[in-house]
C-alpha cells in the first residue's frame, strides 16, 4: 500500500498537468469550445419549439419538461464523439508519441483527457439548464434527487469518456475520427429521449428499451419529477433506470479504463 502511494501521486499530479493542457488549447481554440456550448441552447430550441408542437407526452404534460431529461443524456453521450476526435488528434500530430517518450506516469494521459472532458460537460450541462430554465423546464422533487439526477448524468460521462480514449487511440486519425462522429448520433436518437417508444416496431423498441440513452433519460425524468418516467409494464433497464446507469457506467470503466491503458502503452509500436 505504501509502495502505491507514491504512484498514486505522480499519475494523479500529471494527470491534473494534462487536464489543464487540455483546457488551454481549448482556449487557444476558442471556435472548438464556442461551438461546444452553443449547442446545448440550440437543441433545446430545435427540439423544444419546432418539433416539440407535433409530439405528445404520453400521459399529458408539457413537452419541454418531457424533452430536457433527454437532451441531458444526448449531451452526456457527447463524451464519446469529443474526447475520440481529441485524443485521435493527439495521435495524428504525434503528440502521443511525445507523451510516451516523458518521465509521466502512463495512466496520466487518458486520465487528463477524460478528467477535461468531465468539466467541459459540467459546463455544457450548466448551460443547457439553463436554456432549459428559461422554457419553462424544472425539477419538481427537491433538491436532494435533483442533485442525484446530476451527478448521475456525470458519473456516465466520465465511463463514456474513456470509450472515447480507447476508440481515439485506435483510430489514431483525426480525419476517420470527425467521420465517425456520425454513426454515433443514430445511437442517441434510437431511444426514448424525444419520443416515447410505444409507438416503435417491437425489434426497434426493443432495442431503444435496452438502449443506456434511454436508461439515463428514464432515472433523470424519474429524479427530477419530469413527465414520462416510465410505469407500468416496460423493459427492465426503464424499471430500474437508476441501477442501469449505475451498472452501465461500472461495466464501461471496468473494460476500456485498461483497454485505453494498453492502447496508450503500446501505441509506439
Amino acid at each position: 500500500m505504501t509502495a502505491l502511494t507514491p504512484r498514486l501521486r505522480w499519475t494523479f499530479s500529471d494527470g491534473l498537468t494534462l487536464v489543464g493542457r487540455e483546457l488551454g488549447r481549448l482556449r487557444q481554440e476558442p471556435g472548438e469550445l464556442v461551438a461546444a456550448l452553443v449547442f446545448p441552447a440550440v437543441m433545446v430550441v430545435l427540439f423544444g419549439y419546432v418539433f416539440g408542437s407535433a409530439i405528445q407526452v404520453p400521459g399529458g404534460g408539457d413537452y419541454r419538461e418531457y424533452l430536457m431529461p433527454g437532451l441531458f443524456s444526448m449531451v452526456t453521450f457527447s463524451a464519446v464523439m469529443a474526447v475520440m476526435t481529441r485524443v485521435a488528434t493527439d495521435a495524428s500530430r504525434g503528440v502521443m508519441d511525445r507523451f510516451r517518450s516523458m518521465p509521466m506516469a502512463r495512466l496520466a494521459v487518458p486520465f487528463g483527457q477524460t478528467g477535461a472532458d468531465s468539466l467541459i460537460g459540467l459546463l455544457m450541462l450548466a448551460i443547457m439548464v439553463g436554456a432549459g430554465l428559461l422554457v419553462g423546464w424544472q425539477p419538481h422533487r427537491g433538491l436532494l434527487p435533483t442533485a442525484e439526477a446530476f451527478l448521475l448524468l456525470m458519473v456516465l460521462r466520465y465511463a463514456l469518456s474513456w470509450v472515447g480514449v480507447y476508440v481515439g487511440l485506435a483510430v489514431k486519425n483525426d480525419q476517420v475520427a470527425d467521420a465517425m462522429v456520425p454513426l454515433f448520433l443514430p445511437f442517441t436518437m434510437l431511444s426514448n429521449s424525444f419520443v416515447p417508444t410505444d409507438g416503435m416496431p417491437g425489434w426497434l423498441r426493443f432495442l431503444a428499451d435496452w438502449n443506456p440513452v434511454s436508461a439515463l433519460t428514464a432515472a433523470s425524468r424519474e429524479l427530477f419529477g419530469n413527465p414520462g418516467a416510465p410505469s407500468g409494464d416496460v423493459a427492465w433497464p426503464l424499471a430500474h433506470p437508476v441501477a442501469t446507469v449505475l451498472l452501465w457506467s461500472a461495466a464501461l470503466l471496468v473494460v476500456f479504463v485498461p483497454l485505453s491503458v494498453r492502447a496508450y502503452n503500446r501505441g509506439g509500436r
